[in-house]
């Protein structure tokens, strides 16, 4: 599913001028201001900077904040090479050591969860806090159809067919990008979890179907230091409940 992120962001956008840098060798989009300690917000599949630009403006009087399109997103370039959520997670590395952040509270959404759980357990000294919003990376539990779909497009490849058409979404993604959903929505991050030991807040939307409440649940049981704390929405209930959302992240990060 398509995470287009939030529909105000064209009037949010004024004001806060773009900056592009090659990191790892292809442009990125990223935005840096305020002043304080270091917040950054990283945005879900397919979405952009403007997915939480909203709420970044709301607390850059106090703190630093800094969002960027990620690889094959938004103004960014595509990778030349399928990228993993690993390359996800070194993209976001090079542009803090670039800017000179050196601990950042870390703000994800769905697929931005899935690179802040990668950052959070394999670079603890970068991560502050940890703040997941209907985070991805947990391995799905599957009903009957689901495996019944799954053998019918693997018999029509074998005879030979072209087997079962993806979502539209996943259609219109270049070879590249096709591949790297692939591997990044076939990535159980579940071992991870035990090594985070920062403070962790999980917000979720009390009627998110694409990331259900089941995995917010195993988030918690599974991050020592964390809580759970219920949005009214579904996937973006950040932003359809974006002053509840605001108010208890501002009392977290504080």
């Amino acid at each position: 599913m398509r995470e287009n992120g939030n529909r105000r962001s064209a009037a949010l956008n004024s004001g806060y001028a773009p900056q592009y840098s090659v990191i790892n060798g292809h442009k990125v989009k990223y935005v840096s201001f305020g002043s304080g300690e270091d917040i950054v917000f990283l945005h879900g599949w397919g979405a952009s900077i403007s997915a939480f630009l909203f709420v970044a403006k709301t607390i850059s009087s106090k703190f630093r904040v800094t969002l960027l399109d990620f690889a094959g997103f938004g103004e960014s370039e595509e990778p030349d090479k399928t990228y993993t959520v690993a390359d996800y997670a070194a993209d976001v590395i090079a542009l803090t050591r670039l800017i000179g952040i050196e601990k950042a509270v870390f703000v994800g959404h769905s697929f931005g969860g899935r690179v802040c759980l990668e950052l959070a357990s394999n670079y603890p000294e970068l991560v502050y806090k940890l703040v997941l919003v209907d985070s991805a990376g947990l391995k799905p539990r599957r009903g009957l159809k689901y495996y019944i779909k799954i053998g019918v497009h693997k018999l029509l490849r074998k005879l030979g067919l072209k087997g079962l058409k993806g979502s539209a979404d996943f259609r219109v993604l270049s070879p590249t990008m096709r591949e790297t959903f692939k591997k990044v929505v076939n990535y159980d991050q579940t071992s991870l979890l035990g090594n985070i030991k920062c403070p962790t807040a999980i917000f979720w939307g009390d009627g998110d179907r694409d990331t259900p409440a089941y995995m917010a649940r195993r988030l918690n049981k599974n991050i020592a230091d964390s809580s759970i704390f219920w949005l009214n929405g579904g996937h973006f209930a950040y932003a359809e409940d974006s002053g509840k959302f605001i108010s208890i992240l501002k009392a977290f990060i504080a």
